[in-house]
């Protein structure tokens, strides 16, 4: 790294804490006029995975800030197309998989280009397979990868078919765009037909992306180590490093991090104040997604076990961190058994964690159409009756 230039600001732990949570949307009044495409914007990026135990994590992201809005009307809000057909959204790699605002597409042609210029995954296509592809989009308008030509053949990488592979590079390349998903199956369509006019361009050079990418990170995050906002939209360091000095940020000390820091400077201008919200999080939303981070801002340490072997789980297969008074108090590990939420495992941060985690219990359950909570294994034995009378 360069040398760094004076510390603009010295924060404290609890003050670094509660600027992340405003800046994720934790804290303070949520904008409910902007709804689920205004968190969106705000957050930058929504991360995508198959897992779905009370709904999939790009429904959690949205109902732990915004309330009980409904399932469908958060699809709608990613995928419904605005005035003139214009999408809202798109889909592409960012932190992982993730829905972005379509007004970062040009943000991602340093990615793209990346992407073009690379091997082609030890996978080589038949002669004319890409091509076909982008003909028969052209043709039909858009489609899924099964009305390709299907998307599995038991061949190599994932099993996945010629038009499969095809269009998956199509979608890196940036000549075909996925701006929906239907019954979980990506939706592609060409760039040129789906993304507005004044976004199509990959005009940006690389440095300028990064730089771009950058500011709107420490923006979402409020304020981050390196690694922090690196790991936002899966930058190196040295692509950080070259642009931090530009990117708008301020750098700031905070206490007990042991490492430098930056903030958005409007994080900085007022004191974080209002309501917190009390949820359970999906473990891929971005409060949250960095490991090293959320160990560091709330002394929680949280794994995601869905690929850890049964035996070797300690919190369980999809233990989801539930948020309360701007503190991390509890884990639950949920599932469903018809109107049923249930609590499979539950770990507390003491005796005073019981009536959020109770709360949050009680609201997913609404919110996913549950009439009942069931609660079972509780980590602190002694303090499962409680929760049990808690969410009766």
């Amino acid at each position: 790294m360069t040398t760094l230039p004076r510390p603009a600001a010295e924060l404290s732990a609890d003050e670094a804490r509660r600027i992340a949570l405003r800046a994720q949307g934790f804290l303070g009044a949520p904008d409910r006029r902007a709804g689920v495409r205004g968190a969106l914007r705000h957050l930058g990026a929504v991360q995508l995975d198959t897992i779905s135990v009370l709904a999939r994590s790009h429904e959690l992201v949205p109902y732990a800030r915004l309330g009980a809005v409904g399932r469908r009307t958060v699809e709608d809000a990613y995928w419904t197309p605005g005035a003139g057909g214009a999408p809202h959204a798109f889909e592409y790699w960012s932190h992982a998989a993730c829905i972005l605002p379509i007004e970062e597409w040009p943000h991602f042609a340093f990615r793209r280009r990346g992407y073009r210029s690379r091997p082609h995954w030890g996978h080589p296509l038949p002669d004319g397979a890409y091509e076909q592809v982008v003909k028969q989009l052209r043709a039909e308008g858009p489609l899924t990868a099964t009305e390709l030509g299907g998307a599995k053949n038991k061949g190599e990488w994932w099993d996945w078919s010629d038009a499969k592979v095809a269009v998956e590079r199509a979608l890196m390349y940036g000549e075909v765009v996925c701006t929906q998903r239907r019954g979980w199956k990506r939706v592609y369509d060409l760039a040129e037909r789906a993304v507005p006019q004044e976004l199509l361009h990959d005009d940006l050079d690389d440095r300028e992306c990064v730089r771009r990418l950058v500011r709107l990170a420490g923006q979402s995050l409020g304020v981050g180590t390196r690694s922090d906002i690196a790991d936002y939209h899966r930058l190196k360091s040295e692509q950080f490093d070259a642009v931090v000095e530009d990117a708008g940020l301020v750098p700031v000390t905070v206490e007990g991090w042991g490492k430098p820091a930056w903030a958005d400077p409007a994080a900085l201008e007022s004191s974080p104040r209002g309501r917190h919200r009390t949820t359970l999080l999906s473990p891929f939303d971005s409060l949250v997604w960095e490991r090293a981070r959320t160990e560091r801002i709330f002394g929680f340490a949280h794994r995601l076990e869905a690929y850890v072997p049964k035996p070797k789980r300690v919190h369980g297969y999809f233990a989801m961190p539930v948020l309360a008074g701007g503190h991390l108090v509890g884990r639950v590990d949920p599932a469903r058994d018809g109107s049923t939420l249930v609590a499979k495992q539950v770990s507390l941060d003491g005796p005073k964690a019981v009536p959020a985690v109770a709360q949050a219990l009680r609201e997913a359950a609404e919110w996913v159409g549950c009439d009942a909570v069931r609660v079972e294994r509780v980590d602190a034995a002694e303090l499962r009756p409680a929760l049990v009378a808690a969410v009766a």
